[in-house]
C-alpha cells in the first residue's frame, strides 16, 4: 500500500524543530493516523523552507510519524542546507533523498550517506557541488 507523504513544505521553517508547531498540508488523499494520533506514512516533505540544518529532525519524525525510523523517502529540496547532519544517517531504511537546490559544496558531505545501505536515489542538482566537484555524480 502506498501512502501519501507527510507534507511540511512551504511552512517558512527556519529550524527543523519549529515543524512540530505546524499542521501538515492535507493533499487530495488524506493521511491515516494510528491510535496514538501519529501519521502512518514512510515519506516526508520538508521542501521549500529556510532550513540551514536538520538538527532536531529526529524529534520531528518521532512527533509526527508512527514509525519514524522506517522513513524511506525524505524531501529536503529547496532549503539552505550546506551539510548533511548525522540524524539523516540514522535513517537506515531511507531509499530516496532529495537534496537538490541547497548549498552542499563538497563530496565529503555526500559521502556521509554511504552508510545508508538502502539509499538508491539522491538528488543534488542545483547545489554548488555541481560546479566545485567535477563528475560529482
Amino acid at each position: 500500500m502506498c501512502t501519501p507523504p507527510l507534507d511540511l513544505s512551504f511552512k517558512d521553517l527556519n529550524t527543523t524543530i519549529v515543524a512540530i508547531s505546524k499542521e501538515p498540508t492535507q493533499g487530495r488523499h488524506p493521511l491515516t493516523k494510528n491510535s496514538d494520533g501519529k501519521y502512518v506514512t514512510r515519506s516526508m516533505r520538508l521542501r521549500y523552507n529556510n532550513l540551514d540544518d536538520t538538527v532536531g529532525l529526529e524529534l520531528v519524525l518521532t512527533y509526527f510519524l508512527a514509525e519514524p525510523y522506517n522513513l524511506g523517502w525524505l524531501d529536503l529540496s529547496f532549503n539552505k542546507l550546506a551539510y548533511i547532519d548525522e540524524c539523516i544517517c540514522k535513517l537506515k531504511e531511507l531509499r530516496v533523498l532529495h537534496l537538490h537546490s541547497n548549498k552542499i559544496e563538497t563530496l565529503t558531505e555526500v559521502n556521509k550517506l554511504g552508510e545508508l545501505q538502502h539509499l538508491h536515489t539522491i538528488t543534488l542538482h542545483g547545489n554548488p557541488i555541481k560546479t566545485t566537484t567535477r563528475d560529482y555524480r
